[in-house]
C-alpha cells in the first residue's frame, strides 16, 4: 500500500484504520486489526476518550505481537480530561497534556508515541501553552510526532503558524470538501490531512438512498434532502462505485496523508480496501466531472 511520509520521517499507510469502531471485546476486535496488517494498513488511530481508555488498551494489546516491525504507527489524542463520573471536559492545558500521555502511553504499552493530536480545540483555548506541551513532550522523547484533529479553520491557521505539527485530522469526502480552500497553506507547510468519514457516514456507499433518508433528512450544509439526493444520483451517473470515487478524490490531494477508514467487523474493512484499489481505475476525467456535480463548499464558522 502507498505509504505517504511526514516532516519527521515518519511514514503513515494511505489507509489508515480508524479504532473507535472496534468496540469494547477484543475478541472480535482483534481480528479486524489483524486483517488491517494483512491488507498493509500501517497507520492505526485511537483516542483516550474512545470507550474510556478501553479501546487504547484493545489496540495496544492486539498490535503487541507486531512491536518487531518499524513500520507500524500508532496515533491517540488527547484534550477530553475524563472526570471520575465518567463525564468529560475541554481541557487543553499543559497540565493534563503531560499527565494524560502516561496514561495513554500505559494502554497502549508503549515507551512513546508516534503521533499524538490534540482532540479537537477552538480559539479561545490556551493555544500557546497547549504547543508548547507538545513541544516538550517531543524533546523528552515521549512523541515522534504531533498534530491536531479540528475543522475550525481559525484553529487550523494558528497552528499552521505558530506550531509545528504534522498532521491534521479532518472531515473530508467528496461531499465535504470544505477543507479544499486551506489545502494549499496545509500543502506548503509540509502538513498531511487525516480524512476521516470518507464515506460520509455511509453516504457515498452503495447503500446510499437508504443512508440519505436515514441520517440526512434534514438534509446538510448548503444542501436540502432533495438537493443532495439529486447531487448523489447525478454523480453516479458518472462513477456508480461512489465510495471508490471519494477514495480517488482523496488520494489526489496532495496534501493527503491517510484516508481514515472505521471497520466494526472484517467484511466492512475487506469492502473499504477493495474500494480503495479500485479506486486507482478511476480517470481523471471521470474524477474532474464527478467534482463537477457536487457544491463547493466553504467554512461559514470560526474564520477568525
Amino acid at each position: 500500500m502507498q505509504k505517504n511520509v511526514l516532516k519527521s520521517g515518519l511514514e503513515i499507510s494511505e489507509v489508515g484504520l480508524g479504532c473507535m469502531s472496534l468496540g469494547t471485546d477484543i475478541v472480535k476486535a482483534e481480528p479486524i486489526i489483524d486483517r488491517a496488517i494483512e491488507h498493509g494498513i500501517t497507520y492505526f488511530d485511537t483516542a483516550d476518550m474512545y470507550d474510556k481508555g478501553i479501546n487504547e488498551k484493545i489496540v495496544g494489546k492486539t498490535l503487541k505481537k507486531y512491536q518487531s516491525r518499524e513500520d507500524i504507527v500508532i496515533g491517540t489524542k488527547v484534550g477530553n480530561h475524563l472526570k471520575d463520573d465518567g463525564t468529560t471536559f475541554w481541557d487543553p492545558s499543559k497540565k493534563h497534556i503531560k499527565s494524560a500521555i502516561k496514561s495513554s502511553l500505559k494502554n497502549l504499552g508503549l515507551d512513546y508515541l508516534d503521533l499524538y493530536q490534540l482532540h479537537g480545540g477552538t480559539i479561545d483555548d490556551p493555544l500557546d501553552e497547549t504547543i508548547s506541551a507538545f513541544e516538550e513532550l517531543k524533546q523528552e522523547g515521549l512523541v515522534r510526532a504531533y498534530g491536531i484533529s479540528s475543522i475550525r479553520p481559525n484553529v487550523i491557521k494558528y497552528y499552521l503558524e505558530h506550531s509545528n505539527i504534522e498532521t491534521i485530522m479532518n472531515q473530508f469526502n467528496l461531499i465535504d470538501n470544505r477543507v479544499e480552500s486551506l489545502l494549499d497553506e496545509i500543502h506548503s507547510n509540509k502538513v498531511k490531512i487525516l480524512a476521516r468519514g470518507p464515506v460520509f457516514k455511509g453516504l457515498l456507499t452503495a447503500k446510499s438512498n437508504q443512508i440519505l433518508d436515514d441520517k440526512f433528512e434534514d438534509g446538510i450544509f448548503d444542501y436540502s434532502y432533495q438537493t443532495l439526493g439529486e447531487t448523489i444520483a447525478s454523480v453516479k451517473e458518472i462513477e456508480s462505485n461512489l465510495t471508490a470515487l471519494s477514495f480517488n478524490y482523496l488520494s489526489s490531494q496532495d496534501a493527503l496523508g491517510s484516508i481514515i477508514v472505521g471497520a466494526s467487523s472484517v467484511e466492512q474493512l475487506d469492502e473499504n480496501i477493495k474500494n480503495y484499489n479500485l479506486s486507482a481505475e478511476i480517470g481523471f476525467e471521470t474524477l474532474k466531472a464527478a467534482r463537477g456535480r457536487v457544491k463547493n463548499l466553504e467554512y461559514t464558522q470560526h474564520l477568525n
